[in-house]
């Protein structure tokens, strides 16, 4: 259903150089820059990254990025720690989603909640 997706970031460049890092273990990376504009995806431009305009900050929003498997979450999860993001919950089972959910969250430059989880066993 969802064909991309643009979030509003104080610095692009910083941004971009988070996500460049922590979407590496799951397969997905740098597809097109166009102005300031930096897309990320597998095959297409899914992510956008776009300068905020206007005053204030950016509004907190939570992006979830499949993984192919747990090995990838995991990951996801050290490679955004060592990039300097803050951990919000370490990589685990969350029987309360259901139960083979295996998610990892962090907050991203502008402290969205960036999560990278595996469906399966």
């Amino acid at each position: 259903m969802l064909d991309h997706i643009a979030v509003q970031v104080r610095d692009v460049a910083t941004s971009a150089a988070f996500y460049e890092t922590v979407l590496a273990p799951l397969g997905a990376g740098r597809t097109k820059e166009f102005g300031e504009f930096v897309s990320f995806g597998t095959t297409g431009h899914t992510l956008w990254l776009i300068p905020m305009t206007g005053e204030g900050q950016p509004r907190e929003l939570h992006l979830a990025f499949t993984a192919a498997d747990r090995a990838a979450v995991d990951s996801f999860h050290a490679a955004a720690v060592e990039a300097g993001a803050e951990s919000l919950h370490a990589p685990r089972v969350r029987p309360e989603y259901h139960a083979s959910y295996y998610g990892a969250f962090v907050r991203d430059p502008d402290g969205n909640n960036v999560e990278a989880v595996c469906h399966t066993e």
